[in-house]
């Protein structure tokens, strides 16, 4: 029988942009065109000044860990522990939540305000998902 698998996200009109721009390996972000404020994840509106003028771009892939929980529990289904759930620190700004892949997941090598960059991961005809590794170099 074979194993479940990973819960994939549903795209919605408000974040139809981030999947789009992840299967073309790109990671995208929102700035308020008033405020000037980054985002994410994504929304028709900001988050500061509640503008509904806001602009799409493509952001760096770059950032750092900013915290992270070791799970050595089998509680989700497509993942094998001990695997890292990572909140990331963009270097736009905003905070994601994601994975860090190719480190080992140990408190050893996941150090806090390491450098990353994005790595993209093709899950299914429809998503690929945006997560993180030590940056080279």
């Amino acid at each position: 029988m074979a194993a479940p698998s990973r819960a994939l996200p549903v795209p919605t009109p408000e974040t139809k942009h981030f999947w789009e721009g992840t299967q073309a390996n790109e990671l995208r972000l929102q700035r308020c065109d008033d405020c000037s404020h980054v985002y994410f994840p994504p929304r028709p509106f900001c988050p500061s000044c509640a503008s509904r003028k806001v602009s799409v771009f493509k952001a760096s892939g770059k950032g750092k860990l900013y915290s992270y929980v070791i799970n050595h529990r089998p509680a989700a289904p497509g993942f094998t522990p001990p695997y890292a759930i990572a909140v990331v620190e963009l270097d736009e700004g905003p905070r994601m939540m994601s994975n860090i892949l190719d480190c080992p997941q140990t408190p050893e090598a996941l150090v806090l305000d390491m450098p990353l960059e994005v790595a993209f991961e093709t899950v299914s005809d429809k998503i690929t998902l945006a997560q993180f590794r030590p940056a080279k170099g």
